[in-house]
């Protein structure tokens, strides 16, 4: 038996946990900064204390949440709904704000049911626990789905491999190449020989390389197998889609997945996630996803807000087309400058810096230049392929992209990248 006096010695230790170090580590080696605390509504700029910096770090890239038709009908829908859900959809019902921005979003993916969840992370970790899911409620009210087979591109976002971490790698869980319809074939065409119920999972845009999905390809291979397909659509949902716009084909393509989950903070501006698909699955999502059964939802003023903003977007396509054009002309720019950028010209623009301790250099000159660029590092990218990911703001001014280039510029001669 381990003594008081052994005990206390043990345990004297002010960092017993490892904590301390970490945290003081972690911030000097650059990994990650003591959090800012902002004042006034994020957008186009965001406000420290009584500093107001240029913001390209918000992925709320149409600012819709500033306009004062969106703000009035979010203020009306408040009186109309109350703040809150009170409680799980299972325990007292679903919210008739949330009915309608799910039936809304049925007819914008062409499918038969939605879900909404409180984000879209919990949306993706709701799904992965509801296809792997094993329940048994009585002798006619059961489930088995723990042979589930799952595989991932290799770039999937953190939530989807987190959510299948419980699998075990190469017996339930797989992954192939980011974008590699060939090894996806490979790997599909070996698994399909002995298991029945494969699940894989893609995301449209991916948010670090802006990088688009061969999502046509990627469906037919899933076909092909008798595979289930789940694209996670976050980072493209009302951006890509109608034809006069880039990747309209593989946009047009994505309505054949089984599954479509989107997050409503990029375009719509507002938190919370939803899946979409064939309406048996979708309504066992409410029992067996978890994220639905145990926790509450998307606030009720929000979930209406986000219908109007969802059918806005669709009425005025204007807004959507003159972001993008706002955001491929920023790119060409920078590419006659002579940066290194993801190949995909998509509206997310990552600069190529490579080495993770000057990539921590670059973002404290924007942060003393009064900007705020994401940096993206190990273990967010590869050791030594780190980047500055650029999304500008519908709201951001000829002036705010200018200072942007111009200290970019200044960092790239400085820092040789």
């Amino acid at each position: 038996m381990l003594n008081e006096a052994t005990f206390s010695d043990k345990t004297s230790s002010k960092d017993v946990w490892g904590f301390q170090s970490f945290v003081e580590n972690a911030v000097d080696e650059g990994f990650f900064y003591d959090l800012l605390t902002t004042t006034k509504p994020v957008g186009p700029t965001i406000c420290y204390k009584n500093q107001e910096m240029i913001n390209f770090a918000s992925i709320n890239i149409l600012d819709l949440h500033n306009e004062p038709d969106v703000l009035d009908y979010f203020h009306d829908a408040c009186s109309k709904y109350g703040l809150t859900t009170g409680g799980s959809r299972v325990t007292q019902g679903i919210c008739q704000a949330h009915a309608d921005m799910e039936n809304a979003l049925c007819q914008l993916t062409g499918k038969e049911r939605s879900i909404s969840f409180a984000s879209g992370l919990l949306a993706n970790i709701g799904f992965i626990n509801a296809m792997s899911s094993k329940f048994h409620f009585s002798a006619t009210c059961n489930i088995d789905n723990s042979d589930t087979i799952f595989v991932l591109d290799r770039d999937c976002h953190w939530s989807l491999w987190k959510a299948a971490s419980h699998l075990q790698f190469g017996k339930q869980l797989f992954a192939f190449r980011h974008n590699d319809v060939n090894d996806l074939n490979k790997t599909l065409a070996k698994l399909h020989k002995k298991h029945k119920k494969i699940v894989v999972v893609f995301e449209s845009v991916y948010s670090a390389d802006g990088s688009i999905a061969p999502i046509g390809e990627i469906l037919d291979t899933c076909e092909k197998y008798e595979a289930l397909s789940f694209v996670d659509d976050a980072n493209g949902f009302l951006i890509y889609g109608p034809e006069s716009r880039l990747f309209a084909e593989e946009f047009a393509a994505m309505k054949r997945a089984t599954f479509i989950m989107v997050s409503f903070s990029k375009a719509v501006g507002l938190e919370g996630g939803a899946i979409s698909g064939p309406a048996e699955y979708i309504h066992g999502f409410e029992v067996l996803s978890g994220t639905s059964l145990f926790t509450a939802a998307i606030q009720p003023p929000t979930a209406s807000t986000i219908q109007y903003i969802m059918n806005k977007l669709t009425k005025q396509p204007e807004i959507m087309d003159s972001y993008l054009s706002r955001s491929l002309k920023l790119r060409q720019t920078l590419e006659e400058k002579g940066f290194i950028l993801n190949d995909t010209p998509s509206y997310i623009i990552s600069v190529m810096i490579g080495n993770d301790e000057k990539a921590v250099h670059v973002h404290d000159e924007f942060l003393q230049e009064g900007l705020i660029v994401p940096m993206f590092r190990y273990p967010a990218v590869k050791p030594d392929h780190a980047l500055i990911r650029i999304m500008i703001n519908a709201h951001h001014t000829e002036e705010h992209i200018q200072k942007l280039v111009s200290v970019l510029e200044n960092v790239k001669i400085k820092y040789q990248f």
